[in-house]
């Protein structure tokens, strides 16, 4: 059988799983990934078909942290409720946020699996940096990726993402992610590729940093 070629749907995604499998731990026996961008950047799809290349790895949605109350201002609970727990190799319980009803509902268990992934606005961010064993931003400028979100949740949010808006600014402008990534990225027309992020990416076999030289496709 022929090998598949390079830049095959789906390969991107398949060659980070591996590369990701590969990192060495960082919470507890977890390699926590984070996936961050802007609201509307197609996080939560890429971090779904991540986790089926992964084995359906669990994914745990910075959605469910946060509240109407508190958009940015999770980090206590998220470490309290998730990092600790994971940090001592033990089942997190997270009590996700109903956006609907505007209350935190019954716990719902996270196991420290091999790989578990964080997805969300703020999962690059600063309190959470040191746990991560690698942190993916979604390559999306805000107006386009503000924009999708609009269309996709309709004018029923509209309120909501006239408030959204400028909190996200002001988080990103306090606690940026995007310096910190080691990998962007980008949707294709059919699947993702992945690049070398601003902080560079490091093999987990060796100590060559890929950021230097052309982008490269994993």
């Amino acid at each position: 059988m022929r090998a598949a070629p390079p830049h095959t749907p789906g390969t991107a995604i398949h060659q980070l799983a591996s590369r990701l499998r590969r990192l060495p731990p960082s919470c507890g026996p977890v390699r926590l990934i984070g996936v961050d961008g802007h609201a509307g950047s197609g996080k939560s799809t890429f971090a779904g078909r991540l986790a089926e290349a992964l084995g359906d790895a669990p994914v745990l949605h910075l959605d469910d942290i946060a509240s109407h109350d508190e958009l940015f201002a999770w980090t206590g609970r998220l470490l309290t409720q998730v990092i600790e727990p994971l940090h001592r190799g033990e089942t997190a319980h997270y009590t996700p946020y109903d956006w609907r009803a505007r209350r935190f509902g019954p716990p719902r268990p996270l196991p420290p699996s091999p790989v578990v992934l964080v997805e969300g606005v703020g999962a690059g961010r600063r309190a959470l940096r040191p746990y991560l064993a690698h942190l993916l931003w979604m390559e999306v400028p805000r107006e386009e990726a503000w924009a999708r979100g609009r269309s996709r949740d309709g004018e029923a949010q509209r309120e909501f993402w006239d408030g959204w808006v400028p909190a996200e600014l002001r988080h990103f402008a306090e606690d940026p992610s995007r310096p910190y990534a080691d990998a962007v990225v980008r949707q294709l027309n059919e699947g993702y590729e992945v690049l070398p992020g601003p902080r560079g990416t490091r093999s987990p076999d060796d100590s060559v940093t890929h950021g230097e030289g052309p982008p490269a496709m994993w």
